[in-house]
């Protein structure tokens, strides 16, 4: 690392520590660099597909390996930051909770079949007082369910939790006893865990006893009970849209602990994805004798038959648009002397008269500056009786109207 940089991120630490930690993560710098870090072990973790994987983040772990400043170290709040090794976010499978720095994180999630292998989570912790740092490497091994995924899988809504009181082991086993009791089955499995604000739930009201919701998947190798295929039924769903509880044959074994709201209900028949073999890798090294030969010739190709298709198709299109154009244009016109035929002859004169007197009017307007003694319009000449030889004007004054007669009576 260059010296500026090691001058900036230690001017960092003395004005803002935790802003030292942030910026030295994102310049890619070493932990081991960072001012009153320290390293635990690697922690080694195992997880099967098709159910739940929860590593809690304890805090007093991280808080032993604090350096000791003052008394009231062991109650000092800790904020984890988790990742993927070489990458800023967890993988798509995995999720970090922390609700508050006085409490531990939760790591939680379900591999699927696709996520078998190793994973390395790079956890960080660090003290919200003193600023010293902890991390630790966890090493998550995702193998293979020996029975395959559970087929039948229902999610409960449970209303009256967190997602963070799901998941410790004691009250995942409690909510496993309740399930047994409406499955009438044992060998139950909690496969997910997710909170209601996840699904596009609403932020409960700051309210003491109100709760985001979480849903909690189960999974069992046995088919559902009478009890709940009575709770997904027609008849339970119509009921659930006037506002009523739907039906059911059982008792309901999760009370008091878990408020299950039987209208969320969701049971699933899961069939077993075929599973399509890969490319068989090969060692990598030739045998004795196999050196590789590159093709040195090229067999010939006729190109002919392509250049002509690509080349006269588009002119043989082009032809035709050409000829149904030209045909619609030129013989397809009815002529003038058609239309005039079919015309009246009424609206022919009125046609006429008005396109020559525009003519004279043209003709007057780009004359006028040349010629000065030019014939003035007929319509502004005087009209008179042919009989009489009277005049009037044809623009009368106030007094004069077109009420009074140009033929005397």
């Amino acid at each position: 690392m260059e010296v500026p940089e090691l001058l900036r991120l230690w001017v960092l630490a003395a004005s803002a520590p935790a802003l030292c930690v942030v910026t030295a993560m994102a310049l890619g710098v070493s932990q081991t660099t960072l001012p009153d870090h320290h390293v635990l072990p690697d922690h080694r973790i195992s997880s099967e597909t098709g159910t739940i994987f929860v590593h809690e983040l304890e805090r007093e772990l991280f808080q032993e390996a604090f350096p000791t400043g003052s008394e009231d170290d062991d109650a000092a709040p800790i904020t984890f930051q988790a990742h993927l090794r070489d990458h800023p976010d967890l993988p798509r499978w995995l999720r970090y909770l922390q609700r508050d720095p006085y409490q531990p994180g939760y790591l939680y999630g379900c591999p699927t079949a696709s996520e078998v292998g190793t994973h390395t989570i790079e956890v960080l912790a660090y003290n919200r007082r003193t600023y010293a740092t902890v991390s630790q490497r966890l090493v998550i091994t995702v193998i293979p369910a020996p029975g395959g995924e559970p087929p039948y899988q229902g999610e409960f809504l449970v209303g009256n939790r967190n997602v963070e009181e799901l998941l410790p082991e004691a009250a995942r086993e409690m909510f496993l006893q309740g399930s047994a009791g409406v499955w009438e089955r044992g060998d139950l499995q909690v496969i997910n865990v997710t909170s209601a604000l996840d699904r596009g739930g609403r932020v409960p009201l700051p309210i003491e006893g109100r709760k985001e919701g979480v849903y909690v998947k189960v999974g069992s190798h046995s088919p559902f009970s009478p009890c709940l295929e009575s709770a997904v039924s027609p008849q339970s769903r119509f009921r659930c849209s006037l506002g009523q509880q739907p039906l059911a044959s059982c008792y309901d074994t999760f009370a008091p602990h878990f408020s299950i709201r039987w209208c969320n209900l969701t049971l699933l028949r899961v069939w077993p994805s075929p599973t399509t073999l890969g490319p068989v890798w090969g060692s990598g090294v030739l045998e004795e004798d196999g050196d590789f030969q590159p093709p040195t010739e090229v067999p010939p190709q006729d190109l002919l038959p392509g250049f002509l298709v690509t080349l006269l198709v588009p002119l043989v299109v082009a032809a035709l648009l050409c000829l149904l154009l030209g045909h619609l244009m030129c013989c397809r016109r009815e002529g003038v002397q058609k239309r005039d035929l079919q015309t009246s002859d009424i609206q022919l004169v009125h046609h006429t008269t008005i396109h020559g007197d525009t003519e004279e009017l043209r003709h007057m307007a780009g004359s006028r500056d040349v010629i000065r003694d030019v014939p003035r319009p007929l319509s502004t000449l005087p009209m008179f009786n042919v009989r009489t030889g009277q005049r009037i004007n044809p623009m009368p004054s106030p007094r004069d109207g077109a009420r009074v007669p140009l033929l005397p009576q």
